[in-house]
């Protein structure tokens, strides 16, 4: 995680607590000629509405104004984590234990590095993914320090 980022991290991190909502993540992006501050939250209920976001938005445009963490010119962007909520932490594979997932490996396990599929359980050392492949229904259990990456998935063949 950039400087940045964790700068914003600890500077939104009370005020999602101070409004009851989950802090899922913050990226700083440079996409064409302009740097973009995304902040992602979400509440208990996985239904963050726009007026959420407003509020988060304006509270931490002040704390950014008044501590002025970021050189360059950027946009600030506050929103839902979408459908394809990204996991990152302990907490969020956790809630995820039964729901389609898709997880990108660092390295190919049995000669593939992205699973989709349900999340069957997550322990202190990997996660277990059941995948289908063709007609075949395969467990795969996966090192948590060979996860890339991993998000919720639509699974549109149910």
């Amino acid at each position: 995680m950039s400087k940045i980022t964790e700068d914003v991290e600890k500077l939104v991190s009370p005020i999602v607590k101070e409004l009851e909502l989950e802090l899922v993540d913050v990226e700083f992006l440079k996409e064409g000629r302009d740097w973009f501050l995304r902040v992602y939250i979400d509440n208990p209920e996985g239904n963050i509405d726009i007026e959420q976001c407003a509020q988060v938005s304006e509270k931490l445009s002040e704390e950014l104004d008044r501590t002025d963490p970021i050189p360059q010119n950027y946009f600030l962007e506050v929103s839902s984590p979408g459908a394809e909520r990204p996991l990152k932490k302990e907490e969020d594979f956790e809630k995820a234990v039964g729901q389609y997932v898709f997880i990108k490996t660092y390295e190919p396990i049995n000669g593939m590095k992205e699973f989709e599929g349900h999340l069957l359980a997550y322990g202190p050392e990997t996660a277990e993914i059941e995948i289908r492949i063709k007609t075949r229904t395969l467990q795969v259990e996966i090192a948590k320090e060979k996860i890339a990456f991993a998000r919720l998935a639509i699974n549109f063949s149910a």
